[in-house]
């Protein structure tokens, strides 16, 4: 029973298939919450909630086809701890059996580890141009703890893959998605604010979940 909340939208398939995912999932939730920058949000998104395995699987989907949309040019995929790590291996199956690209991948442990085969990255070695995959870019400072490990070892990582751009802007005046592109690297969403306010304004039953957003939109968006 898929159609309870579905959009017919112009918006890429992917896209609708994610939002209509998170909200099944109860990972993308309306009301009033407290963001870590003290910002009152009327949106909150958790990839937690995708802890089944046909709900990683289609969020994974999402990825690829996203991934593959954008024409990247990459040799392998990086998960960061610790909710990257499962949609690096969900992303990478996707790639693999939906679209033919079967890449290597890794992660990192918080904590190096000093037993075994050591160390604080897990998988294949990093090598070539990095995708790093992750759930949302915040601060961008998970992006920042990754480059500088995947540069480290003599990678280059080139662009990030999140769910979801709140398309907020940050202390600094731009968002945090802006700041990562400065750097150099390339961002691909599956989703953005923007077409959460274009799938709510699809139906009458959202209006006050859509006027919400918009005006957060419009005092912190980008």
């Amino acid at each position: 029973m898929a159609a309870v909340f579905r959009y017919h939208g112009s918006m890429q398939p992917w896209t609708r298939d994610f939002i209509e995912l998170a909200r099944r999932q109860g990972a993308l939730t309306f009301g009033r919450f407290t963001l870590k920058s003290g910002r009152e949000s009327p949106y909150f998104f958790n990839a937690g909630t995708f802890n089944d395995g046909a709900s990683l699987d289609r969020l994974g989907r999402c990825y690829a086809s996203a991934i593959v949309d954008a024409g990247l040019s990459i040799d392998m995929l990086f998960g960061p701890a610790y909710k990257g790590i499962p949609l690096v291996a969900a992303v990478a199956i996707c790639l693999s059996r939906d679209h033919g690209i079967n890449l290597p991948f890794a992660y990192d442990r918080k904590e190096a580890k000093d037993h075994g085969e050591g160390g604080q990255l897990v998988g294949a070695d990093l090598q070539g141009r990095v995708l790093i995959v992750d759930d949302v870019i915040s601060a961008g400072t998970a992006i920042a703890h990754s480059r500088s490990l995947i540069r480290a070892v003599g990678a280059e990582p080139v662009a990030v893959a999140v769910a979801l751009d709140r398309q907020e802007v940050g202390p600094e005046g731009i968002s945090a998605v802006d700041a990562v592109q400065q750097s150099g690297m390339d961002v691909v969403s599956v989703a953005r604010l923007d077409d959460l306010i274009d799938w709510l304004g699809n139906d009458a039953g959202n209006a006050v979940e859509l006027e919400a957003l918009r005006a957060y939109r419009s005092q912190y968006g980008c």
